[in-house]
């Protein structure tokens, strides 16, 4: 009597990511600078198109959401595959040895070279050393503006060990887990219902975790699904996930759509004022719609020529220095501007965009290869050593980048975060 074959899974590390992911790191960062040079030029004012610009920092979104789904994955896998628990300080200390040296860095450089910064007091270096910009009102500096989103994101890293134990529990449930993170949904309802009846600010409380746990929750959710199709331990609603993946095309123009929306005035202002509680949640449910269908064709279903395209090494590269352009490109802003004596809400659209893109992409790729890059080595050579010393070790564990039907060998991607505007 012959038996067919079993599917051959290939064993993999639990914390490999999906390498055409990286793509969309690049495509949240270009996006993000998009909306500062269209601020910066007051194009975002432009009645016709400006709506479009002004939007563009969805791009946060993007991050967020793609945040929740690459850090709460190794959880998730682990416990579908019967491995132990991801050990919460060797997450962290990778969290801390991947964001904390660039970002030291552009503080430090922002600080001291920009006149508009000097000088700066100590409670400014402090605050932004330590992520607690945003927990007062006036307290992002030139040139840092930016980072009220990582200050967020560092937020989200800090809780997620916690919040990923309580979600998986013992034992693998995938949708209990689903249910659990899809939590964030009451977190951000709450914060903006507090935000209506004016316990909250709606200028400073918007940058808050709260507000954005939502964006985590799903991207959670999303990779609490993914896992569970992949290990075959998925109710028959989660396949719905690898449908729509099939068809990105469609989930892309719906994504434009939600986006056209987005632009009118349904979604708040275009400038800095701050936005009414109702304009908020509009807001903030549109851009998780955009960020969750541009997520899923990448993520989703099975091999594609969407994903070869965002596998590409080009597009990897993007994605690795995407951290570095989130960075620095505030900064190759104000330059632009100090430089050539220019006045705030002036200068051309197309120009200013490029060389933020061309000199911001030459500041992160200096970045990477003279800072983040060369410590993410001396990080990986410690654990190795405490590997060999017998205090760290890795189990194999069942690879879900690709349907295990198809088993495709899935190359390990270079780690990199994911980091809002």
């Amino acid at each position: 009597m012959s038996t067919a074959a079993a599917p051959i899974v290939p064993q993999t590390s639990a914390t490999d990511r999906l390498p055409a992911l990286d793509a969309l790191r690049a495509i949240g960062a270009v996006a993000v600078v998009g909306h500062h040079v269209g601020f910066q030029t007051a194009a975002t004012m432009n009645t016709t198109w400006g709506g479009w610009l002004a939007r563009l920092d969805v791009g946060v979104a993007i991050f967020f959401v793609l945040s929740g789904f690459l850090l709460f994955r190794p959880w998730a896998l682990n416990a579908a595959t019967g491995q132990a628990r991801p050990r919460a300080g060797r997450y962290l200390w990778r969290r801390a040895l991947r964001i904390l040296p660039a970002y030291w860095l552009a503080v430090l450089v922002c600080l001291f070279v920009l006149p508009q910064n000097r000088p700066a007091s100590a409670g400014d270096w402090i605050r932004h050393l330590t992520f607690t910009q945003i927990y007062g009102p006036g307290q992002l500096r030139s040139g840092l503006t930016q980072t009220w989103s990582l200050a967020t994101e560092v937020a989200f890293y800090l809780i997620l060990p916690l919040v990923a134990v309580l979600a998986v529990g013992r034992s693998w449930r995938p949708v209990r887990t689903v249910v659990i993170v899809c939590g964030g949904l009451l977190v951000t309802a709450g914060w903006l219902a507090l935000m209506g009846i004016g316990w909250l600010d709606n200028g400073l409380h918007t940058t808050w975790l709260p507000s954005y746990a939502a964006w985590f929750g799903a991207g959670m959710a999303m990779a609490a699904a993914h896992v569970a199709l992949r290990t075959g331990t998925a109710p028959a609603a989660f396949r719905v996930l690898d449908d729509l993946a099939s068809a990105p095309i469609a989930c892309w123009a719906a994504a434009v759509g939600l986006m056209a929306i987005a632009t009118t005035p349904i979604a708040g202002p275009r400038d800095l004022a701050g936005p009414t509680a109702a304009e908020f949640a509009v807001k903030l449910a549109l851009y998780l719609a955009i960020a969750s269908l541009i997520l899923i064709p990448v993520a989703f279903g099975g091999p594609t020529r969407v994903k070869e395209a965002f596998g590409a090494q080009s597009a990897r590269w993007l994605g690795t220095v995407s951290y570095g352009l989130f960075l620095w490109h505030p900064l190759v802003i104000e330059l632009i501007y100090l430089i050539d004596d220019r006045p705030l809400f002036t200068g051309g659209l197309f120009n200013i965009f490029v060389l933020t893109m061309v000199f911001g992409l030459v500041y992160a790729a200096v970045s990477y290869y003279g800072v983040e890059r060369p410590l993410q080595v001396l990080g990986s050579q410690r654990r190795n050593r405490l590997a060999g010393r017998g205090q760290a070790s890795d189990k194999p564990a069942v690879d879900v980048a690709a349907p295990a039907r198809t088993a495709p060998t899935v190359p390990a991607s270079t780690p990199t975060p994911t980091v809002g505007a």
